[in-house]
């Protein structure tokens, strides 16, 4: 017997303000008792649960998806981010920003080089994100009046399963609940503080307005997800694709990631590993967020997010 596919929501009903747990069939919604993160954390009791309650839904179980408002699906107490991670995007940012009289072929062909080592040989590099900047994955996106830099960055992002401490690559998957989608928004003018160049970047600046990690719509079980290798990162502005690019480009895969970022601090139960954002950033086009931009991001299997931006409005 074929298993039923389904995912996670979290959502409210119209005139209600509490947040409810939901699994997604087809187009209807169970409400499941709980939070978020204990159903993550006791999914081996669980799991066996929602497999039944999905393969008996139909369609005039739970409610209509189209009926109920979807929040994000997580609520992470960490969210680890990574940089540099799509070997396309940081061989396009070397060129961009070669020395004048660098041939760019060349600037390419070395970097290429580089990257081959450091998937080889290197470590990701991860900084650190605040769970107060996750929004729904349909919420306006405020635009901070204090710059004109604002950025994209779909990014593809694991969930954590279980308590993940100095796991190995080889064991890492198996810590990973499942999968959904967020876009790390960037001040790109607040990344490197020129005050205190020696400091290097500001992530908190750069990342951490209210409404700059939209997520979701979906939270997909591993088992349901595939190889988190061969997905497709696709994020339209105003319906012209800006970025398009297969997961197959990350130079550390999500296995290598989970286990690096383990092997400092424990990862829990609903955490967030994101994975880097793959070529075509507003950056590289010389085009950054405006007033009016509609953004369409989508992953593979993990529904899509329609964001809408606005600038701040001053008091």
């Amino acid at each position: 017997m074929t298993e039923t596919q389904y995912a996670l929501v979290r959502f409210q009903e119209a005139g209600d303000s509490k947040a409810r747990v939901g699994l997604l069939v087809e187009n209807r919604v169970l409400p499941l008792d709980g939070d978020i993160n204990s159903l993550i954390e006791h999914w081996d009791t669980t799991e066996g649960q929602l497999d039944s309650l999905a393969a008996t839904a139909g369609k005039d179980t739970g409610l209509a998806a189209a009926d109920v408002e979807i929040l994000a699906p997580v609520e992470p107490a960490q969210v680890l981010q990574t940089g540099a991670n799509y070997r396309k995007h940081v061989i396009d940012l070397a060129a961009a920003h070669r020395e004048p009289g660098e041939d760019e072929e060349d600037v390419r062909a070395k970097t290429a080089a580089i990257m081959d080592k450091r998937a080889g040989q290197g470590t990701p590099y991860f900084f650190i994100g605040l769970p107060t900047a996750i929004a729904s994955a349909t919420d306006d996106l405020t635009l901070p009046s204090y710059s004109k830099s604002h950025d994209w960055e779909l990014e593809l992002a694991a969930v954590i399963g279980r308590t993940a401490f100095r796991v190995t690559p080889e064991e890492a998957l198996g810590y990973v609940f499942g999968y959904t989608m967020v876009n790390d928004i960037t001040t790109r003018e607040y990344v490197f503080r020129k005050d205190m160049p020696a400091i290097g970047s500001d992530w908190y600046r750069a990342k951490n307005a209210p409404g700059f990690l939209p997520a979701g719509p979906l939270l997909v079980p591993a088992k349901f997800f595939g190889d988190p290798q061969d997905v497709q990162v696709t994020l339209k502005l105003n319906g012209k694709a800006m970025q398009d690019e297969s997961t197959s480009d990350m130079i550390f895969g999500v296995a290598k990631l989970v286990s690096e970022a383990s092997q400092i601090m424990p990862l829990r139960p609903g955490d967030l590993v994101l994975t880097g954002s793959p070529a075509g950033n507003g950056a590289h086009w010389g085009r950054l967020l405006q007033d009016g931009d509609v953004m369409e991001g989508t992953i593979t299997g993990l529904g899509t997010q329609l964001i809408r931006c606005k600038d701040e409005v001053q008091p």
